[in-house]
């Protein structure tokens, strides 16, 4: 009876994958071989993994891609809610963050994002992002047994898993990088190796450097093979050449390993940057749309339940087209980027008209598009700022980014915050800008001062922010930390290996002893965990802030407050934010009743009075 069970499930199965197949057969071979010039054996190899891929994958992982496939617009709505952490800084291994799959559960998180944890040299790593081998998990982290076991826990509690994908360049210890030092061709030919200067020269006159200070230029000398090696980020990784159908091919497979893994959302990190083509700026070429468009093809054949973010750090024009289109969709999920930036802009200069005018292009894009909404990330504030708007209000882009820089790391006269550069370049008069959230709203220098009127302003900022946050559609992602109000890190300066990089001030252990006073009235953590989570309660009971609904901007007549309308299914919600140091009042042009979420009040006043660094969420009768 079993064996007739097997059978039939087998049969199932094979129908399955075939209907999958030949649904994107034709666009898959077309575009394939496009771009790998006919190879035809290649293009064999990589069907063929894409049926091994299939047949590997667990079958508790196949039912939920059949429950996603039927409903395709599962990760949309208002239902997810995201936490970024590392392994190590949250419970130290796997088995540690398996172990506090309650605190995330408190947190109301459902959709976890760990940071790089594959295989990756101390010291030369980038914070996990050189990966010296895709199929291996560090191991003072774990095994990838372990990450199995913590994705099959974490899918019990209804909780999906999004992983880092590196891939533009491996670390100089992958396997492949080794046998390519060693002279072997075939391992040379997967990079990008010259025999002189000459073409690496030409490269760099149209291609813009990375980190121009930390990590000056695009090619290093490799000793060993005595040639020149392609290195855009860091010296220590090599960018891999996707133009090489071999590469394409072992990276989907690398892939496609973390999806049956059970990773549920895959980072597609550095991903403008993966084709090279000498007399360009080797950012966002055809050829990369090309790639991503093949690796959901390939999701949607082997493990439709998986989601592609693409990591676009780029301003609008530049990001949404890696949605791709309604007939050939790229990816599923992008990072909001520019408003992340442009949110730290208006908390240094209290102006919301630069935010106000980024968030109309965004409202004017398609309800179809899925953003992650963040505050902070494991990486660094970087002004892509839109300068040509500002230069309306005398604002040119070196004095404004230094007057953001100095405001925001507290070298400012009346600057409540404490971030610290990153990557600085006098030469340009250009920085980045690292920091927790809550030392940058204030509540670190609240602490050292002990002002009790500037920890209550700074706690309430901190909040704000959060709700405007939630207010965005899409997935909110909170950074680990920042629901309990963690503050810097400045213990990186005293590592070695972590000194020179300042992204380590947000990176730090998180701290159990203070996250556990978050059910504890009178404290910081208490005051900020509750708050941000009245927030998500808010957020998630109202149908106006579902991914689908009609936003658009309210017009308040003051620079320091924003409003933003959200309307879905009849229910309409006004939410104000108020970027002053002085409580300010606004005029609901609506009229009518309205009742305060926040606190429940009901009111017919045509105006609303709007705490300083606040906000109020007023839903309409």
């Amino acid at each position: 009876m079993n064996g007739i069970t097997d059978m039939e499930n087998s049969k199932k199965q094979k129908n399955e994958f075939e209907r999958r197949f030949s649904r994107y057969e034709d666009e898959l071979r077309s575009i394939y071989l496009s771009l790998y010039n006919g190879d035809m054996q290649a293009y064999d190899y990589f069907t063929g993994m894409i049926r091994r891929s299939y047949d590997a994958r667990p079958e508790s992982l196949k039912e939920t891609d059949r429950a996603r496939e039927a409903e395709p617009d599962w990760y949309k709505g208002h239902n997810l809610v995201g936490m970024l952490m590392y392994v190590n800084a949250f419970a130290g291994t796997l088995s540690g963050v398996r172990s506090k799959l309650n605190y995330i559960e408190d947190c109301g998180v459902n959709y976890l994002h760990l940071m790089p944890l594959l295989e990756s040299p101390e010291g030369r790593s980038d914070g996990g992002y050189a990966v010296s081998n895709f199929r291996k998990v560090q191991k003072e982290l774990g095994t990838m047994e372990d990450l199995k076991t913590l994705t099959e826990d974490c899918h019990k509690r209804g909780i999906s898993v999004c992983l880092d994908f590196v891939m533009n360049h491996t670390s100089e210890d992958h396997e492949w990088a080794r046998r390519a030092r060693a002279g072997e061709k075939e391992y040379q030919d997967r990079y990008f190796f010259y025999d002189n200067m000459d073409i690496p020269n030409e490269f760099e006159k149209t291609v813009p450097q990375v980190f121009p200070v930390t990590a000056p230029g695009n090619f290093t000398w490799c000793e060993e093979a005595r040639k020149v090696v392609m290195t855009t980020f860091y010296p220590y990784q090599w960018d891999l050449n996707y133009a090489n159908p071999v590469v394409f091919n072992d990276m989907t497979d690398n892939m496609l390993n973390l999806c049956n893994n059970g990773v549920d959302i895959i980072r597609l990190d550095a991903v403008p940057y993966i084709w090279k083509e000498l007399g360009t700026n080797c950012r966002n070429l055809p050829q990369v749309h090309a790639l991503v468009r093949l690796m959901r093809i390939v999701c949607g054949i082997v493990c439709p339940g998986t989601l592609l973010l693409g990591e676009v750090v780029m301003e609008p024009s530049k990001v949404v087209p890696y949605f791709g289109s309604v007939e050939r969709p790229e990816c599923h999920l992008l990072y909001n980027v520019t408003t992340m930036a442009t949110i730290w802009h208006t908390v240094a200069t209290g102006d919301v008209r630069l935010l106000s005018h980024q968030l109309e292009q965004v409202f004017a894009l398609p309800k179809e598009y899925a953003f992650l909404n963040y505050l902070r990330c494991h990486d660094d504030i970087g002004w892509g700022l839109d300068y040509d708007y500002l230069r309306r209000f005398g604002q040119e882009e070196i004095p404004h980014k230094r007057f953001l820089n100095d405001f925001l790391t507290g070298n400012y006269n009346g600057s409540y915050a404490r971030g610290e550069l990153y990557n600085n370049d006098p030469r340009l008069g250009d920085a980045r800008l690292c920091g927790t959230t809550a030392s940058l709203c204030g509540i670190e220098e609240a602490l050292v001062s002990g002002d009790e009127d500037a920890m209550n302003k700074a706690v309430s900022f901190d909040i704000m922010l959060h709700a405007f946050m939630f207010t965005l559609s899409g997935i909110p992602v909170i950074y680990s930390g920042d629901e309990v109000g963690q503050l810097n890190d400045y213990s990186y300066h005293a590592n070695p290996l972590k000194a020179e990089d300042s992204r380590y001030l947000h990176r730090g252990d998180f701290d159990w002893n203070k996250a556990n006073l978050r059910n504890t009235e009178g404290t910081v953590q208490y005051e900020v965990f509750q708050g941000i989570k009245k927030i998500r309660e808010i957020w998630e009971k109202n149908d106006a802030f579902d991914s689908g609904a009609s936003t658009s901007l309210i017009k308040t007549g003051d620079v320091n407050v924003i409003g933003i309308r959200r309307r879905y299914g009849g229910e309409e919600i006004l939410a104000y934010f108020n970027f002053s140091d002085e409580e300010r009042s606004v005029w609901i042009l609506e009229g009518g009743e309205h009742t305060d979420l926040c606190t429940g009040r009901r009111s017919k006043e045509p105006f609303v009075v709007i705490e300083r660094k606040s906000f109020v969420f007023l839903k309409t009768e």
